[in-house]
Order: C-alpha cells, then sequence, then structure tokens
C-alpha cells in the first residue's frame, strides 16, 4: 500500500492498518487524524504527537513483542513483523545466544517486563551491549527508554507498510 491508498482509506481501515504497528489508540488516531499525510515525514510527525507513551499503553503493547532472540508466536501480523525485524540476528553464535537468554532473564526480573529495543540494523553485539546499558537504568529511566523504542519501531513498521 502506498501513501495515497492510505490517506483514501475509512478511518476505521486505516486504524485497523496501524494497529499491528503499535496497538496504542492514541498513537493510531494522532496519524489517522492527521491525514492526508504529505510523505512519511508527515507519518512521523505525527507520531511524535503521541510520545511520551504511558506506562498503561506501554504495558499493553509490550504484549504483541516476543523476547529478542526469540521467535514470534502465531501467524499475526505483529508477529510476521517481529519476525522481520528480527531476522538480521540470524543465528546466533552460542555464547551470544547463551548472553541474551541470561541478560533477558536478569532483565525480566529486574524491570517485570520484556526486554524491548529495535533490533532492526542493529547486530546482536549492539543489541547485548544495550541490554546490558539499560540494566543501570532507573525503572522510570526505563519506562521511557521502552516507550521510545515503541515509537521507532512502530514508525519502522508504518515506513514499511507505506512504501
Amino acid at each position: 500500500m502506498d501513501l495515497a491508498e492510505f490517506n483514501r482509506l475509512p478511518a476505521d481501515d486505516a486504524r485497523g492498518i496501524l494497529r499491528p504497528c503499535l496497538d496504542v489508540d492514541r498513537w493510531i488516531d494522532a496519524i489517522v487524524d492527521a491525514r492526508p499525510l504529505a510523505d512519511l515525514d508527515s507519518a512521523k510527525a505525527a507520531s511524535s504527537a503521541a510520545v511520551p507513551l504511558s506506562a498503561a499503553e506501554i504495558d499493553a503493547a509490550m504484549s504483541h513483542h516476543p523476547r529478542i532472540g526469540e521467535k514470534a508466536k502465531g501467524d499475526s501480523v505483529e508477529a510476521a513483523h517481529s519476525s522481520r525485524e528480527q531476522a538480521g540476528l540470524g543465528t546466533l553464535e552460542a555464547d551470544v545466544q547463551s548472553q541474551l537468554a541470561a541478560g533477558n532473564a536478569a532483565y525480566e526480573d529486574r524491570f517485570d517486563r520484556v526486554f524491548l529495543i529495535r533490533a532492526a540494523g542493529r547486530s546482536p553485539e549492539e543489541i547485548l551491549s544495550e541490554l546490558q546499558r539499560r540494566m543501570d537504568n532507573t525503572a522510570e529511566d526505563e519506562t521511557a527508554e521502552v516507550g521510545q523504542q515503541l515509537i521507532q519501531i512502530a514508525e519502522l513498521r508504518l515506513e514499511g507498510i507505506l512504501s
């Protein structure tokens, strides 16, 4: 679908297209309400109107994201997005896989949620380094960082849909 097609969709259909990008009504509505969008930059500007995400919005959106390094379950649009985004990780070396698994477990113990990062464009080593860095965040800082990662993921997904 291109941007012109998206702009012509009825609002409810446009919402349905956006929901797999980020299941946050406020974010979806910001983009739908900004139509017609001139280009991807205007879509990203509309996306930024929903920043920062609230803790409740983050918690709801997180339910659609698998652990980093794990395959998404099911055949939903969200699962397909996650699989593509993590495809760059390829087959992880045993050492990196082990460190990611241990890091995921430690992160979940500390923050009571799955570690989330925009995987697209990052190497396994970069992801592991970010996981380790973020373990030092306060709960408040980490919630904000997760919100930023969700927006980055959503904008990449949106770009993929509209190009």
